[in-house]
């Protein structure tokens, strides 16, 4: 496979990620095609870049079969400085989300708790906003997204989401969305928490996992990143890959 590479400077590059490929092996022993590995046979001088071994330059993660920008970083002093900037919520990013049903609301404010178990995140305590009120979610429980009880062990985390609807269809509203928060499947694990997982999610989809007409992997893109780096504002847009916009004119 080739990368996309959209933007490439002496500290970062922007790439455009395409879906069914992992940002970075699972351990040591993986030798499966990866992000890192694509980057590494480009990049060889990243090898020593960041704080693991397996992911070598790779500040943020996408699922692997999530699709769209990821910014990685040539050297340490810029490996640390953007994930400062992650920490820090300085960092703006907007996916693009078909989630399953008819939304009522044209913006809201999805705010959880969420703890890993396993391989999973679920919900812990849930609430889910709309402009400018808040109203309770469907799931309060604090059970794990189609699953039944589980003792927490883990600290929970705070998780924020914000979204905008862009188009309905008879099944199915088309959203932007603005994570405030960076947690492993927060988008997924919010909209399932609210009713309306993602389209054709495997995992978290639960009754709602069929797919729309052509479409083989859930319905998540990232299209937009921006952020100032040593001083200068970058910022990139991506579009739709075609899987994606085919399954749009499909619900036409």
């Amino acid at each position: 496979m080739k990368l996309k590479i959209i933007y490439e400077d002496n500290n970062v590059i922007v790439i455009d990620k395409p879906a069914g490929i992992a940002a970075h092996p699972r351990d040591e022993h993986d030798k499966s095609e990866t992000i890192a590995s694509l980057l590494y046979a480009l990049y060889p001088e990243i090898k020593n870049v960041g704080d693991n071994a397996i992911r070598p330059g790779i500040v943020h993660r996408l699922d692997k079969e999530t699709s769209g920008l990821m910014v990685v970083a040539k050297n340490n002093e810029t490996f640390y400085e953007l994930k400062k900037l992650f920490q820090e919520r300085k960092i703006e990013k907007k996916y693009i989300a078909l989630v399953s049903g008819m939304m009522e609301k044209d913006r809201g404010v999805i705010e959880t708790e969420l703890v890993k178990i396993g391989t999973r995140t679920s919900v812990r305590h849930s609430r889910e906003s709309g402009n400018p009120e808040l109203g309770p979610s469907s799931n309060t429980s604090g059970f794990p997204i189609g699953s039944g009880m589980t003792t927490y062990t883990r600290r929970n985390k705070s998780a924020v989401t914000e979204y905008k609807v862009t188009k309905r269809y008879k099944e199915y509203t088309l959203v932007e969305v603005t994570p405030k928060t960076g947690r492993q499947h927060q988008i997924r694990v919010h909209f399932a928490s609210i009713n309306h997982p993602i389209a054709c999610d495997k995992l978290y989809g639960r009754k709602a996992k069929k797919c729309p007409s052509g479409l083989r992997r859930h319905f998540l893109h990232a299209s937009y990143l921006k952020f100032r780096l040593k001083n200068a504002l970058m910022e990139f847009d991506s579009e739709l890959p075609q899987d994606l916009e085919t399954a749009l004119l499909n619900l036409e």
